[in-house]
């Protein structure tokens, strides 16, 4: 295998965090379409958590991230990355709270 005059090719860490954001905030968007089709009882708080773990991660990994970077240009876009997913952070605990309302008991 040859290596790039950079030297051996790794992962780009950036780009994989956005495409596992990219998926976590579509599953949270079927959620809240279930939502307001009135199905939320299919929707399970464990799922949720589940989606909210995920994107605490992220922003873990995230701002990890831009502790250790250097260029202001990538500073500023992760801090965007970071401020995307506290977004979605803040729909999914009001989605859990709404769930969590609807639950029988």
């Amino acid at each position: 295998m040859l290596s790039s005059p950079r030297g051996p090719e790794r992962p780009d860490t950036e780009k994989e965090t956005m495409m596992g954001l990219e998926s976590t905030t579509e599953k949270l968007d079927s959620y809240f379409a279930r939502l307001e089709q009135g199905k939320a009882q299919k929707i399970k708080p464990t799922h949720v958590e589940k989606i909210m773990q995920k994107l605490e991660s992220k922003a873990a990994a995230l701002r990890s991230d831009l502790e250790e970077t250097t260029k202001e240009p990538k500073k500023q876009r992760l801090q965007q990355k970071i401020d995307l997913v506290n977004e979605q952070l803040d729909r999914a605990r009001w989605l859990r709270e709404q769930i969590a309302g609807s639950e029988p008991d």
